[in-house]
C-alpha cells in the first residue's frame, strides 16, 4: 500500500489467501487495518523517534516500524513479542542493517511513551489521525463537529444487515440470530436493519447463501427508504454496483415496472448480478457510462433516478481507513466534476414530476450542498423537496448524517423534482 498506493482490501487479497489458520489471518487483517486507521499518528511518531527519515526504497521498513509500534499502543501482543517479531521482519526482508534500528527505535518508544503521547495531544493532524487536507476540510465544514468526526472515523464499525422481506420479517430474522448464538437489535430509521453486538463472517448468517440477508450499513439502507419506488414505475440506479442499494429497491417494491442497474465497470456488474441472484431478486443491468446515456439509454424515461454518485468516500472512512492515506486534496476537484457531470446527464432522463435521489458517502460540502446549489442554479426545472426524517442534519440543500450517528456511516441525501 505504501508503496503502490493499491487500496488495502486488493492489496491483503493475495497474502491473507496464503495463511492457513484463521486466526492468524484475523490477526494480520487487524494489525494491517489498524496500521492504516492510525498512519497520520504512527507518522508522527516515526518522525520523532526516528534521527534522519528513511529513504522511499526503505518503505518496508518504515512498515515495520510502523507494525511494531502499532502493536505496542494498539494490540495485547506482549511488548517483546512486539519488538521481537519487528526485528525478525528486518531479516526477512534482506535488511540486516536495519535490526538494529528497528530494535532501537522501538525501544525508545516503549521509554518514551508517555512522553511522545502528551506531545502528541498538541499536533491535530497526530491526535486526530488524519492528513492535513482532509482535517482542514473537516474544520471548515464541520466547525461544531469536526472532532467527533474524527473520532468517529478511528472506530471500528458496526456489523449491519438488511433482512430480505421477501423471506423473513425483521423480528423472526432477529429471533432466528438469537437462536444461532448471536445477539443484535434493530438499526435506528431503518425498515429492515439488525445491527450485531458482535460482527461475525458471513457464513455464520443463517440463510445469508439463500438470499435471506445482506450486509449493508443503516446510512445506505436509507436510499431505497427515500427513493420510495412504486408499483408500475420505471427506475434507474446509476453507479449501481455492487447492488446493495439495487436489490434493496427490487425487495422493497417486487411490482416495479422496470429497474435498470447502470454501472461504468464490467467488473463490478458481475458482483452485482451474483448479489442479485443470491437474494433471488432481478433487474436489468448493464455496462455504461451515466456520462453518455446516448450510449445506453433506450429513450423511455424514468419515474425516479437513484444517483449514488461517485465520491471522495469522507463519510465511510471508519470501514476504509485506507482513504486517509490513499484520497488527496487535488483529487476532490476532479471529482466534483463528475458529479456535476453525471446529474446534468442524466436529469433529461426522468420525466417531468419525477424524482432523482442524490446521494454521496461523503461529509465534504463541496460534494453535498454545494454540488446541488450549483445544479439548482442551472436548471430552472429543478425542485428541492425537503427529506422530512428524524436522522441527520438539514442542510437546506438534503440532510447529512455524520459518521458515527446512531451507529451509521457518514451519507448525505437531497431529492430532486422535476417541475
Amino acid at each position: 500500500m505504501l508503496r503502490n498506493r493499491r487500496n488495502l482490501p486488493d492489496a491483503l487479497e493475495g497474502p491473507l489467501s496464503r495463511v492457513p489458520d484463521d486466526r492468524d489471518r484475523a490477526l494480520a487483517q487487524a494489525m494491517a487495518y489498524g496500521v492504516m486507521r492510525w498512519y497520520w499518528r504512527l507518522d508522527w511518531l516515526l518522525t520523532q523517534l526516528l534521527k534522519a527519515p528513511l529513504k522511499p526504497r526503505d518503505v518496508d521498513i518504515q512498515a515495520s516500524l510502523m507494525l511494531g509500534i502499532y502493536q505496542l499502543m494498539e494490540m495485547r501482543i506482549p511488548d517483546h513479542a512486539a519488538v521481537s517479531e519487528s526485528v525478525k521482519l528486518a531479516s526477512q526482508l534482506k535488511k540486516i542493517w536495519a535490526k538494529s534500528l528497528v530494535n532501537g527505535v522501538l525501544r525508545n518508544f516503549q521509554r518514551q511513551r508517555e512522553m511522545l503521547l502528551n506531545r502528541m495531544e498538541l499536533d491535530p493532524v497526530a491526535r486526530s489521525a488524519h492528513p492535513p487536507w482532509l482535517l482542514q476540510l473537516l474544520q471548515q465544514d464541520w466547525p461544531q463537529d469536526w472532532e467527533s468526526i474524527t473520532a468517529a472515523n478511528n472506530t471500528n464499525p458496526p456489523m449491519t444487515l438488511r433482512v430480505n422481506p421477501a423471506q423473513h420479517s425483521r423480528n423472526a430474522y432477529q429471533d432466528l440470530l438469537m437462536e444461532n448464538g448471536i445477539s443484535c437489535e434493530p438499526a435506528r430509521h431503518t425498515e429492515y436493519g439488525l445491527t450485531l453486538a458482535q460482527p461475525v463472517g458471513v457464513e455464520q448468517l443463517p440463510g445469508f447463501s439463500r438470499g435471506a440477508v445482506s450486509v449493508q450499513d443503516a446510512a445506505a439502507q436509507l436510499a431505497a427508504q427515500v427513493l420510495d419506488a412504486q408499483p408500475g414505475e420505471r427506475v434507474l440506479d446509476a453507479c449501481a454496483a455492487p447492488g446493495g442499494k439495487t436489490a434493496h429497491i427490487m425487495e422493497r417494491q417486487p411490482a416495479l415496472k422496470g429497474l435498470l442497474a447502470l454501472d461504468i465497470s464490467d467488473e463490478r456488474l458481475q458482483r452485482l448480478n451474483e448479489n442479485l441472484s443470491r437474494l433471488q431478486v432481478s433487474a436489468t443491468t448493464r455496462a455504461g457510462d451515466a456520462v453518455q446515456p446516448t450510449l445506453w439509454w433506450d429513450g423511455q424515461p424514468f419515474d425516479r433516478i437513484l444517483l449514488d454518485a461517485p465520491c471522495s468516500a469522507s463519510g465511510v472512512i471508519r470501514r476504509h481507513p485506507d482513504i486517509k492515506l490513499l484520497r488527496r486534496a487535488e483529487d476532490l476537484s476532479p471529482l466534483t466534476q463528475t458529479q456535476a457531470q453525471i446529474l446534468s446527464a442524466l436529469w433529461p432522463l426522468l420525466k417531468p414530476g419525477g424524482m432523482l435521489l442524490y446521494a454521496t458517502c461523503s461529509v465534504l460540502q463541496q460534494e453535498n450542498s454545494q454540488q446541488i446549489q450549483r445544479f439548482l442554479a442551472k436548471h430552472a426545472n429543478a425542485r428541492l423537496t425537503p427529506i422530512k426524517a428524524d436522522w441527520g442534519h438539514d442542510q437546506k440543500t438534503g440532510r447529512q448524517i455524520l459518521p458515527g450517528e446512531d451507529g451509521m456511516d457518514g451519507f448525505f441525501y437531497a431529492c430532486i423534482h422535476k417541475a
